[in-house]
């Protein structure tokens, strides 16, 4: 998983438990509090902070636990840059050029903390946290009694979440999944916890950070048990194709999520549509607009089903175009050597076949000259160069079967041309 996934994650888990301990405490939807230790140094956009500005928050233990006058140091390339945090356990570092990679760190108590290294955005700021260790509620944390495992159930409760990321032409997708086990003893469910994300994910992969207990083979993904007493924490993310602007998720799970929780990023028309839904609203927590589903919940083994619609989208038509005109050249190309044609027709043929490669080997060089340079996001980016890749390979074929056609005097003009 990218880095910049990763990065989304953080930025709209941190939104789901904001919105979630708004939403869900008069309506017992948190079973527990996060580990806050879980979203240390993730930098997460925000548009409440200047262009070009990072505020970083330092804690002990969790949200209410302020560590104020802790000197942060920013690395910025070759440079170094050391901020106090202020009366609610904040450092912040402002002007910070576009792009410029940078990282904070400080240390608490001995415990060095340090962030991720990214890039600088071009619009709007970085807010994160650095989270210290309480050593007073790790004392006060009741120890787990050694039992051996016996058969019994799990729930996806807790935090469990599923967390939308749209961009243009895919949308990401993130469960975040807390499989309870509320007994004194490690617990091996009758059935395996296994579930299967839909056909049209890709990409499926279980983020770093969740229980070592849970892995994928494709879309497949386990939780190997015994699970321990309390929350086994994992984290799956996938992509879908939104080529039409609308994605269909039915996904099954094999626990039962006594309440369903559905969070989007609000980005132009996107909706969340479900009959499991009980509602849906907009809101806005930090500065970043969401979308919430919230339902019941599920059964073992039922199917959620819902759509995201109003996606961002490209059309395929210029695209599908595009290919199509270059497979008529190509056709006749191939039709006008097949057929025989003179050797000053042949001659003519190739070397306009040769020009019209070598005008494609320009334009993908120049493709990943602008992406490289920030000018061509990815989703154009990776359209447009299957695009010249595709028209490629068009005009490969034309000219191996030239090579291969009857008459070798021919082939060797035109290649010495």
């Amino acid at each position: 998983m990218s880095a910049r996934r990763v990065r989304l994650l953080a930025r709209l888990g941190a939104t789901a438990c904001g919105l979630l301990l708004v939403f869900g405490s008069a309506q017992g939807l948190l079973a527990q509090m996060p580990d806050m230790k879980q979203m240390s140094g993730i930098p997460r956009p925000v548009d409440d902070l200047p262009n070009g500005s990072v505020s970083v928050r330092v804690i002990r233990g969790d949200m209410s636990n302020n560590i104020a006058n802790q000197p942060v140091e920013m690395t910025a390339g070759g440079t170094t840059k050391t901020v106090n945090t202020d009366a609610d356990g904040r450092a912040q570092f402002d002007g910070l050029a576009p792009g410029t990679p940078v990282k904070f760190s400080t240390v608490v108590d001995g415990e060095r903390l340090d962030s991720q290294e990214f890039p600088i955005q071009p619009r709007g700021g970085i807010r994160m946290l650095l989270v210290a260790t309480d050593p007073q509620a790790a004392k006060a944390a009741p120890a787990q009694p050694s039992a051996p495992a016996v058969k019994g159930e799990v729930a996806i409760a807790g935090e469990s979440r599923i967390i939308v990321e749209p961009s243009e032409d895919t949308v990401s997708v993130y469960y975040i999944l807390d499989i309870v086990n509320g007994s004194t003893s490690p617990v091996n469910p009758e059935k395996p916890f296994v579930f299967t994300l839909p056909s049209d994910a890709v990409g499926t992969t279980v983020i770093q950070g969740s229980s070592p207990l849970a892995s994928n083979k494709g879309r497949e993904v386990t939780v190997a048990g015994p699970f321990p007493p309390g929350t086994t924490a994992i984290q799956v993310a996938a992509e879908y194709p939104a080529g039409s602007g609308t994605v269909s998720i039915d996904q099954v799970f094999p626990a039962p999520m006594p309440q369903l929780v559905v969070i989007a990023k609000k980005s132009g028309n996107l909706a969340l549509v479900s009959k499991q839904f009980e509602r849906t609203e907009e809101s806005v927590i930090e500065g970043t607009a969401v979308v919430l589903g919230m339902g019941k919940g599920l059964q073992a083994g039922q199917t959620l089903s819902m759509q995201i619609t109003g996606l961002p989208h490209h059309s395929a038509t210029p695209r599908n175009i595009a290919l199509t005109l270059v497979g008529i050249v190509v056709c006749i190309g191939v039709w006008a050597i097949s057929t025989g044609g003179t050797g000053v027709d042949r001659a003519g043929e190739r070397k306009r076949l040769v020009a019209r490669r070598e005008k494609l080997f320009q334009d993908l060089v120049k493709l990943e000259h602008d992406h490289r340079r920030g000018k061509l996001d990815g989703p154009r980016y990776t359209a447009r160069r299957e695009e010249l890749l595709e028209a490629l390979e068009h005009v490969y074929g034309a000219l191996d079967e030239d090579d291969a056609g009857p008459d070798p005097a021919t082939r060797a003009g035109a290649a010495a041309a």
